[in-house]
This record gives structure tokens, sequence and C-alpha cells, in this order.
């Protein structure tokens, strides 16, 4: 996941999905910049992280 950081992600958390760039993981906490703010989410909550490919909506 590391290598993530920086990048346009969608993370699934708590049945929502959020996309946004990834700023931080730790043991505790993920921190995204979204289009909206920023958004942390405990670490125990995201099912899943990955890259945003190209169809989905990320705004710059």
């Amino acid at each position: 996941m590391i290598e993530l950081i920086g990048k346009n992600v969608v993370v699934e958390a708590n049945g929502i999905t959020y996309t946004g760039k990834l700023v931080e993981i730790s043991e505790t906490e993920v921190h995204l910049e979204t289009e909206l703010g920023w958004v942390t989410l405990l670490t125990e909550h995201v099912v899943n992280i990955r890259e945003a490919e190209d169809d989905d909506t990320i705004l710059d």
C-alpha cells in the first residue's frame, strides 16, 4: 500500500467508496485528500484500496 501514497486511489470503507489522493497510511488511520476536503478513515474499517483507473471519477 505504501507505493500508492501520492496517487489517486479508490478506497472502500464502511460501505462507502471514497476517491482521492492517498496522503498517508498508518496502523490506525488512512488519510485521503478528496474534492470535498480531507477524509480520515480508521484502518480497521477499510476493506480495499486500489489505484484509480481512467473510468473512476476523480477531479484534479
